[in-house]
């Protein structure tokens, strides 16, 4: 659905210093856009963002879009520092929509890292836990290629990677947004509420989400500091370890965990994910995981352990893989045909000036003299502050000579050349990413990094290609990832009158934020808790499966176990019809077929947390049939709130645990004693 934001039709007057726009508002200039307090709320944020998103990366590894919730919680921090200092009788400027762009902006430039930054996932994959879980004795998983997680590199790698993807796509800003007015459906979403909290309609229930947002965070910080006490020295202690839907079902991970984040991601994300989520639980562990067990000795030997690939564990692994490689795949060709199709249709159609920037004065050709003057007024602001494109070229290829440069000293398997040919075709591939991403709000940089992960692990073959594999699919990601961020936040910019210069450069900001904060906050989980451990809540669980999609690359599929490889394609082709049949059939039958992607998530970690985010979703169902307008004001709210509290009790957590503060209380559930 595509959100239209309407702002009355006013006149626009231009000034060399600022905009004024008559009986409304008064636009800053871009430089004071960016403020010091702005900078420090973006500063908090991200860390909280950082730490929440190496939560759930770390514990299921999914990823949200917390867009909405950094417009929220920027707004929340502002106002709330302001009516302090005026309680106290300082005297503040106005808290403008463009300064909580701004914060919002960067906040999501920061935490961005922590996911595309492959904490989660590529970077991990390269320890020596993730090693020894697959086995020392496993084909083509040397010890050589073993790297384990240090503040030094990973911050340096962060830092010649992650400002690649800013540069890439800048000089087609206007054509993305402007001239293909792509939707961007997070962006568009997290504009139409900052414009909402700053007009004088909006006051009322800006407060009211606030206050709702406050109340659920301070109970899901409570509810987790409560759960604490439960959760024992051990594994198996605790209400994560509740077993609410019996013992046996326990026993294949169905079970409700009494997570606030999960049942506030499930607030967030759309019904069909959830759902999706549950259905592959249930088809993985309900039905596929037990009739394979029955064929233990025959398919597999019994002796096993239970992270051997070469048992029921390899089954959970690949088949994981295969959905998600036949999804990612199918996705990605989609889109690259839908952008050549659109830019086909475009250019066949009209003429855009591409290069042709605004310069302060009316250059503006004569399909624009239809525009309405909101539109007009937008176009202006947008284009006013421009980014010259050499800028953008010599950032791009300076920096690529620098990483060029540098990764190979880091990473010795990956030669220079191999790091220059990924910096010559991402931008293309950034551009497919981002115009796919405006369309469908789908970002695929993880797609994108599991080719490149193929391609180059094959490419240099047994001596180093793990590790390169890995490398190059941190360099892929990084750059498709933050070119979509860019653009997704352009989008919002655009939609609240805010400079494209004050949102480019807060970018480069929140960047180079992401570069510190994200592993430090990393540091803390790698201290505190124990990382990878399979039984433990912190599986890492893409960490694995990285890894083996490397030593694939590299050895093939020899060394999985019996009828492994068919089951693989044969969910592998699955995911190809159920996508297709999702983009054949009418809207109407569509809408029930799930997402292979969200299936594929159980297959490997288990049932409990899609039942957390079914819970979420069923009770935003009800919440939607009973008063509608109100789940779509408050939703988004409480389901910041569950989250943000249980991110930030992870604080408090881990440095008890860093000083080896264990819980006094070990709850245990087990079948009752025969009498």
């Amino acid at each position: 659905m595509v959100l239209e934001i309407s702002e009355p039709l006013l006149v626009v007057e231009f000034d060399k210093k600022k905009i004024i726009i008559e009986e409304e508002e008064m636009i800053p200039p871009w430089q004071d856009q960016i403020t010091i307090r702005g900078l420090v709320a973006s500063l908090i944020l991200g860390t909280l963002f950082c730490i929440i998103t190496h939560k759930l990366n770390l514990t299921v590894g999914i990823g949200l879009s917390l867009n909405v919730a950094a417009g929220l919680l920027g707004f929340f921090f502002i106002k709330s520092w302001t009516a302090f200092l005026s309680k106290l009788g300082f005297s503040t400027t106005p808290f403008t929509r463009q300064e909580n762009t701004v914060i919002q902006t960067c906040v999501v430039a920061c935490y961005g890292l922590a996911y595309s930054g492959g904490f989660g996932s590529y970077m991990i994959a390269m320890d020596d836990r993730t090693y020894k879980l697959i086995g020392v004795d496993y084909p083509g998983n040397r010890v050589e290629d073993v790297k384990n997680p240090s503040l030094g590199w990973m911050m340096g790698f962060m830092f010649v990677v992650s400002f690649l993807g800013l540069f890439s796509l800048v000089p087609l800003r206007k054509v993305m947004i402007i001239d293909y007015k792509l939707t961007y459906p997070s962006g568009t979403a997290t504009a139409m509420l900052i414009n909402s909290f700053h007009t004088n309609s909006g006051d009322e229930l800006a407060e009211k989400q606030l206050s709702c947002l406050g109340k659920y965070l301070s109970i899901s910080f409570f509810w987790s500091f409560f759960k604490w006490f439960f959760s024992g020295a051990g594994d198996s202690c605790g209400f994560d370890n509740f077993p609410s839907l019996g013992l046996l079902a326990f026993k294949n991970t169905f079970y409700f965990d009494f997570s606030p984040t999960y049942v506030g991601c499930g607030l967030i994300c759309p019904h069909i994910v959830n759902c999706s989520l549950l259905f592959g639980a249930i088809i993985s562990w309900g039905f596929l995981w037990p009739f394979i067990a029955q064929h233990v000795g025959d398919w597999y030997l019994a002796d096993l352990g239970s992270s051997d690939f070469k048992g029921l564990y390899g089954y959970k692994v690949f088949t994981a893989i295969s959905l998600i490689l036949g999804d990612g795949l199918y996705n990605l060709v989609k889109i690259i045909a839908i952008t050549v199709k659109e830019i086909c249709n475009k250019s066949t159609n009209q003429k855009f000036p591409i290069f042709n920037e605004f310069r302060g004065e009316n250059i503006l050709d004569g399909e624009s003299s239809k525009l309405s003057m909101e539109q007009k007024k937008k176009d202006e602001i947008f284009l006013k502050d421009r980014i010259p494109s050499w800028v953008a070229a010599s950032g791009y290829v300076g920096l690529a000579a620098i990483s060029t440069a540098t990764i190979p000293v880091i990473f010795p398997p990956l030669k220079w050349y191999l790091v220059l040919s990924s910096y010559v075709i991402a931008p293309a591939l950034a551009f497919c990413n981002s115009y796919g991403c405006g369309l469908t709000d789908w970002s695929l940089s993880t797609t994108y990094g599991q080719i490149g992960l193929f391609i180059f692990a094959s490419a240099v073959g047994s001596n180093g290609g793990v590790i390169a594999g890995l490398v190059s699919c941190g360099v892929m990601m990084s750059i498709v990832a933050t070119a979509a961020d860019l653009m997704q936040d352009f989008k919002t910019g655009y939609l609240t009158f805010s400079s494209a210069k004050s949102m480019f450069v807060s970018q480069l900001v929140g960047t180079a934020m992401g570069c510190i904060i994200a592993p430090l906050t990393f540091w803390l989980f790698w201290t505190a808790f124990d990382i990878g451990d399979p039984n433990g809540p912190y599986k890492a669980p893409y960490a694995l499966i990285f890894r083996e999609m490397a030593i694939l690359g590299v050895e093939g599929f020899s060394e999985l176990p019996k009828h492994c490889l068919a089951i693989c394609c044969g969910f592998f082709v699955a995911a190809l019809i159920i996508n297709l049949s999702r983009d054949m059939l009418p809207s109407k039958i569509s809408q029930f077929i799930p997402i292979p992607m969200a299936m594929a998530i159980p297959f490997y970690i288990g049932a409990y947390f899609a039942i957390d985010m079914f819970v979420g979703t069923v009770i935003l169902f009800v919440w939607e049939k009973i008063n509608r307008k109100e789940a779509e004001n408050y939703a988004g709210a409480v389901a910041s709130g569950l989250i943000c509290g249980d991110g930030i009790w992870t604080i408090p957590s881990a440095v008890l645990s860093i000083f080896r503060v264990n819980p006094p209380i070990c709850m245990y559930f087990g079948p009752s004693l025969s009498s």
